[in-house]
């Protein structure tokens, strides 16, 4: 894949010490492939609804009318974002949820060692479970998980996963789950192959 690459951070809003990562794409890329690798970045398990807001238009997978948004499937992000440091919303689960800011750090990323165009850089902290019941149920599920005397302690340690663990962040491994990605992404409504941009 030789095209343009974007070095974008995303950071898991209102929520301190701060849940992110840097990770690089296609400028080409769709948004529904976007929405695709968050996921895979951030942990989630795509189980719910989301949206992308982009320059005032929201962005989302089956909208029911033009009031309900746009199909991301049919923009690509290089087309929509050009300016470095330019910023958007993306947001994961309409029940928790789960506000996300996206940064353009770079516009033009370069990286000879880099083999394809999709990769995970770093990153700090595990994302929050599914269905924790947002912000509140996260902070209470941490709260929790810490202090083994907390009277909800064994039951969100079952809920979690004995290997859940907040602090906890593999990029390395991320890619490699970035690059099956790749390898066996079906065609949605644009192909990964002629991705070109407007410029």
């Amino acid at each position: 894949m030789n095209e343009k690459l974007y070095l974008l951070k995303i950071q898991l809003l209102d929520i301190e010490p701060a849940i992110w990562r840097r990770f690089v794409v296609p400028a080409g890329i769709t948004l529904d492939r976007l929405h695709d690798v968050i996921q895979l970045v951030m942990g989630w398990t795509d189980s719910h609804l989301f949206e992308f807001t982009i320059n005032n238009k929201r962005y989302t997978e089956a909208p029911e009318s033009k009031q309900d948004g746009l199909i991301c499937g049919k923009y690509r992000l290089g087309n929509l974002i050009k300016q470095k440091g330019h910023s958007f919303h993306y947001c994961y689960d309409f029940g928790d949820n789960w506000e996300h800011e996206i940064v353009l750090e770079d516009n033009n990323y370069s990286n000879p060692d880099l083999s394809l165009g999709l990769t995970c850089l770093e990153g700090e902290r595990a994302c929050p479970p599914e269905d924790v019941g947002g912000l509140p149920g996260y902070e209470e599920l941490c709260n929790a998980l810490k202090d083994p005397k907390h009277k909800e302690h064994q039951n969100y340690l079952e809920w979690a996963g004995a290997d859940y663990n907040t602090e906890e962040f593999d990029a390395e491994l991320v890619s490699w789950e970035l690059m099956r990605y790749f390898r066996w992404s079906r065609d949605r409504h644009q192909t990964w192959e002629g991705s070109e941009v407007k410029l």
